[in-house]
């Protein structure tokens, strides 16, 4: 490599770095365990990739977990441009892949051509939830924003008027990643507060 292959290369990484900084300023709909505040989409990543190596034995296969664990570090990163769209927001949910796929072909663009085709095929391998790795990725995307919610005593899903029906349809396909997470996070985290719906449902 040249000298000044060399000098564009690394020009292009650090833009992505500073790009990659306003994750940070994606608000989520999800509180702290504290309640003081909403968390953002780089709190969000950071927490459910650290959860990955802690969790990795309860993997239903066996997954390589540094692909696992970049898998969550970046698959929010769509955000900085598509927003963050909440997970019981039908009209919304609706469109986010189309802003989501806009926004991968934007920011990991800024990327030397190797790195921006091995983030944008792990995005995309993270959205189809077809591979071990994948499933167990999107299983604690939804397992820590649950758990964060049970210790605020279930308040965003009191706030919004959320359903056991919703949140069945959301979480219910965790199970392909990891089955012991989701039964934990039914028993411990849902049906605490949205149980009572049980009889009705």
């Amino acid at each position: 490599m040249t000298a000044a292959k060399s000098a564009d290369r690394l020009h292009s990484q650090i833009a992505f770095a500073k790009e990659i900084d306003k994750e940070k300023t994606i608000e989520r709909r999800t509180l702290l365990s504290d309640a003081s505040r909403f968390e953002n989409d780089a709190e969000h990543a950071w927490h459910a990739a650290l959860m990955a190596i802690v969790l990795s034995e309860y993997a239903n296969e066996d997954i390589d977990l540094f692909k696992t664990v970049t898998m969550l570090l970046i698959h929010d990163i769509v955000e900085i441009d598509a927003g963050d769209t909440y997970a019981y927001d039908e009209q919304g949910q609706a469109s986010h892949f189309e802003r989501e796929q806009k926004a991968a072909n934007r920011l990991f663009g800024l990327l030397p051509a190797d790195q921006k085709q091995f983030f944008l095929s792990l995005w995309q391998e993270f959205e189809e939830r077809k591979t071990p790795e994948a499933k167990f990725a999107r299983c604690l995307d939804n397992f820590q924003p649950t758990m964060l919610n049970d210790a605020t005593g279930g308040e965003m899903w009191k706030r919004n008027g959320i359903k056991l029906s919703q949140v069945l349809q959301r979480n219910e396909p965790s199970a392909l990643g990891s089955k012991a997470l989701w039964d934990y996070s039914l028993e411990h985290f849902i049906r605490p507060h949205v149980g009572e719906e049980l009889k009705n449902e």
